[in-house]
């Protein structure tokens, strides 16, 4: 069932959950077991899960002795090679506590535009929760060039949430709620609740990112909301640290209400409805 509001989340059949680079690389990577126990908790209850992490590039960058995210598309792939095994690496080790299975599904934007190839996703991530496996999703660094980027993994999430009929969409940021302008700034207010139709042409969420890690930011997570609440996907964007209360229905966040006459995949290319928020 469609999640409406946040209190149906606990409830709902199908949750994906994104949690971007910077809230597990580096000092946060402790925050993988806080997110594995929330999963594994709300697997507990009878909710599927899909994860959608980033971070294969930011796990690398210690162990190559870069010092930032690389600029050149060779090194953001090598980085991304390396980092992705060590990235499942940590996920299945946190896993293993609640003898769980992860599966990793790796895909670029051109994978879902081609009809094909979205199919056989489907197939794969609906076999992989039959079988009772956490599907871990990412982009494919080492094969996607700037021209078949989803762009951020946020998009890929909601991308994600329409794919496999999702009934909510849990999107974890650094901050507990999106804000009307950029928090740091006077007169910033907390947006608790968007419903479907609101206009966000006046919010100012900024294109930055916190650190130099992720691609990310508030405006890519409200971009990525309406379009997976255009397709009928209820979305709640919040602090990666509240994950557990976030899936346990608790009143945190910024909620975006689904649309009640949705959108769908099968109407068209991926992607092709919702418009970017600036």
């Amino acid at each position: 069932m469609t999640a409406t509001t946040r209190a149906d989340i606990p409830g709902a059949a199908r949750v994906v959950v994104k949690v971007g680079s910077s809230s597990i690389s580096g000092d946060a990577a402790h925050r993988i077991d806080t997110i594995v126990e929330a999963l594994s908790r709300a697997r507990g209850t009878g909710t599927e899960v899909v994860l959608v992490s980033s971070g294969a590039i930011a796990t690398a960058l210690p162990l190559l002795d870069l010092e930032g995210r690389p600029h050149d598309l060779a090194t953001q792939q090598a980085a991304a090679a390396v980092g992705q095994n060590v990235l499942m690496w940590r996920y299945q080790t946190s896993l293993d506590r609640f003898g769980l299975l992860a599966g990793q599904v790796l895909l670029t934007a051109g994978d879902l535009e081609n009809a094909t190839h979205r199919s056989n996703a489907r197939r794969a991530m609906e076999r992989l929760l039959g079988l009772g496996i956490l599907p871990i999703v990412n982009e494919n660094d080492t094969v996607a060039t700037h021209e078949i980027r989803f762009g951020d993994n946020d998009r890929l999430a909601a991308l994600v949430a329409q794919l496999i009929g999702a009934d909510a969409l849990v999107l974890l940021s650094d901050i507990e709620t999106l804000f009307t302008r950029p928090p740091s700034e006077p007169g910033a207010r907390p947006i608790h609740d968007v419903a479907w139709g609101d206009d966000l042409a006046d919010f100012e969420f900024g294109a930055g990112v916190v650190n130099g890690v992720g691609t990310g930011g508030a405006a890519t997570k409200a971009s990525a909301a309406k379009l997976a609440s255009t397709a009928g996907v209820g979305v709640l964007v919040t602090s990666a640290d509240l994950v557990a209360s976030a899936l346990e229905g608790a009143a945190v966040g910024t909620w975006f209400a689904p649309n009640p006459d949705p959108v769908t995949l099968a109407t068209g290319p991926v992607g092709a409805v919702g418009a970017p928020v600036h």
